[in-house]
């Protein structure tokens, strides 16, 4: 594996700070307006979080922690390793006047450390741990950030999609075609120069290494930190356009034209011991 794996990916996130600001994909309005909202996949998992104390993992700008904020948690903590991802959200935090919203700059791995444990719900959704190469590290974490009873929270891409690509060979009907093996799917190194929310703009820092989890990995991984499956459920929709033939439904996500022949989402819920 390369050592800058960190480095290289960082410095992606950190580009598409700027990028991100003002997209329809992150449109802040509604939290301007103090209404804040999740996706529809997070909307119907996550829960009522009145007085909850919340760690929010790999945040980006921190726009679902302050919708938690807002909908009553007692503290949220947002965490991502990106400085201007931070600085966006914390700039915001203050002008929405969200006193119970904190955000730290950390590797996710560092989360105990960064944030201390003891926390009533972990969060962590869509585009995460693709970026990590230690699952079981991962899920340790969750576990450390939580106290005995509290849950965590997941949403992600289902990684039986993931192994799709529009840049591999369609077939008759125009779906994408396979890329990358289910098991053992990392380092993969990845060269994007489009962005998922402004396609528009072209990536300077397009070079990445990511990785991909099967879904038993996931869940194994959570079971070994001591973590115990609540639910889980899989989603014919996620909340952007993974593959040039989706189409957006009424619930804002996107999702097959026809029959949903794979699994876009999925999301969990599971409890520490």
């Amino acid at each position: 594996m390369r050592e800058d794996w960190r480095s290289l990916n960082r410095a992606n996130w950190d580009e598409r700070v700027p990028l991100h600001l003002g997209t329809a994909m992150y449109d802040r309005a509604h939290l301007r307006n103090g209404a804040g909202r999740l996706d529809a996949i997070a909307e119907a998992g996550l829960g009522d979080v009145t007085g909850l104390r919340v760690a929010h993992l790999q945040c980006h700008m921190g726009d679902d922690t302050l919708c938690l904020a807002q909908r009553g948690a007692a503290a949220v903590a947002g965490l991502d390793f990106s400085a201007p991802a931070i600085a966006s959200a914390r700039e915001f935090a203050g002008e929405l006047g969200l006193t119970n919203a904190s955000f730290v700059q950390a590797d996710v791995y560092d989360a105990p450390a960064a944030l201390g444990g003891g926390h009533d719900l972990v969060f962590s959704s869509w585009g995460t741990i693709c970026w990590l190469p230690d699952i079981e590290g991962w899920a340790r974490v969750i576990a450390e950030l939580l106290r005995p009873g509290g849950a965590f929270f997941f949403a992600e891409a289902h990684p039986l999609a993931l192994v799709f690509d529009d840049a591999a060979p369609a077939d008759a009907q125009g779906r994408p075609g396979w890329d990358v093996p289910y098991f053992g799917a990392g380092p993969l190194e990845i060269q994007e120069l489009r962005d998922y929310a402004n396609p528009e703009a072209e990536l300077r820092n397009s070079h990445t290494i990511q990785w991909l989890h099967s879904l038993s990995a996931i869940l194994e991984a959570l079971h070994g930190a001591g973590l115990r499956l609540e639910w889980l459920r899989e989603h014919p929709g996620c909340p952007w356009r993974m593959f040039r033939s989706l189409v957006r439904g009424p619930d804002g996500l996107w999702t097959w034209p026809g029959p949903a022949w794979l699994p876009l989402g999925m999301s969990l819920r599971a409890v520490k011991s």
